[in-house]
């Protein structure tokens, strides 16, 4: 078989799963808001409210169904596209998305440039010098940034830099005194260049500092261990030697030939973790009051908001298939060993 046709045969087999994946985690996250203490109607009216008004707004919202009759209607729903509408809010599921969304990704795409600065530059210093005291450094940065709790380092940053120094904001995305820049991204930063507004752009950027310096610094441990140790094997293999027997200089080595093989599982961690960013941020937001998709996950949770957090968990279900989806086919395309 071809390379091309066991490409086209892995991704088709990928496409067919990537549904039936779909609707395990919904069943799963359907069965388990069920399942666990806390009743919707409690969370609306409060545990006061009249037995017949609790009964009359159940009743109006399907949830007197058996769970089976339940689980059917929002799978016919859901086959509709129709993600529901918030119990609280009242606003339909994708009307949320779109309103909270754009801050999550700004949030993750910041911070992941961060982590790739961080780690990818830390990993290339330390693999370049083995055994020696910046090596070292390089592995204990590795260790500390990996096992710091997010929401420690974050309340710890707080304090520090908003509480006791004042230098960064806190709570919000941009100052409720300047407006807010306008566009069909959603992304401060990206809607402020398009309408060329240097001032709103850096005044983004002033209020992501903080929650993303904390993401990127301690997802950064990832590609930093990734890139030491995948560079460390290349200088040591049989083509890097021959390089150096022609009396090539050490940095075109690290550069032209060592640092592309080594980058290679780099690409296929970067997907997953970006996908993994935007849909696992929800210990950042949470910390700083970030006002994105997964602070509004946490609410709808504490809420009981059974529509809204169905919708949302579906949402990065489907975000993180298809990142997976895609970076195998990057990774088949940028290296030919690669068979399916």
């Amino acid at each position: 078989m071809s390379r091309s046709s066991s490409l086209r045969d892995y991704t088709l087999s990928r496409v067919l799963v990537a549904p039936l994946m779909l609707w395990l985690i919904t069943t799963l996250v359907f069965l388990l808001l069920r399942a666990t203490p806390g009743d919707p109607i409690d969370a609306l009216l409060g545990p006061r409210a009249p037995q017949a008004a609790k009964e009359a707004l159940r009743a109006r919202l399907g949830l007197d169904k058996s769970l089976f009759f339940q689980y059917l209607d929002y799978m016919g729903s859901l086959l509709h596209l129709d993600l529901g509408k918030s119990l609280t809010s009242k606003e339909s599921v994708w009307e949320i998305i779109g309103k909270f969304f754009p801050a999550t990704v700004e949030l993750a795409i910041v911070s992941m440039a961060i982590a790739l600065v961080v780690g990818i530059s830390v990993g290339i210093i330390s693999a370049s010098r083995p055994n020696s005291a910046i090596d070292a450094a390089g592995r204990l940065f590795g260790i500390i940034t990996y096992s710091i709790p997010l929401f420690w380092l974050g309340m710890l940053l707080q304090l520090v830099f908003s509480v006791q120094l004042g230098w960064f904001p806190l709570g919000t995305r941009f100052p409720v005194t300047v407006p807010a820049p306008e566009g069909i991204t959603g992304l401060y930063t990206i809607d402020s260049l398009l309408r060329g507004n240097l001032s709103q752009f850096f005044i983004a950027l002033y209020y992501l500092a903080l929650p993303s310096l904390t993401l990127g610094v301690l997802v950064s441990s990832i590609f930093e261990r990734i890139v030491r140790v995948n560079l460390k094997q290349t200088l040591k293999s049989d083509y890097v030697e021959a390089a150096r027997a022609r009396g090539i200089p050490e940095r075109k080595i690290l550069i032209n030939h060592a640092l592309k093989n080594a980058m290679i599982p780099v690409i296929t961690i970067l997907g997953l973790t970006l996908a993994a960013m935007l849909g696992g941020a929800i210990l950042t937001e949470v910390t700083f009051s970030w006002p994105g998709l997964a602070n509004r996950l946490y609410r709808a949770i504490a809420q009981r908001d059974y529509p809204t957090v169905q919708g949302i968990v579906i949402f990065f279900a489907a975000i993180v298939a298809l990142a997976s989806i895609a970076i195998d086919l990057i990774n088949a395309y940028i290296d030919p060993r690669i068979r399916y």
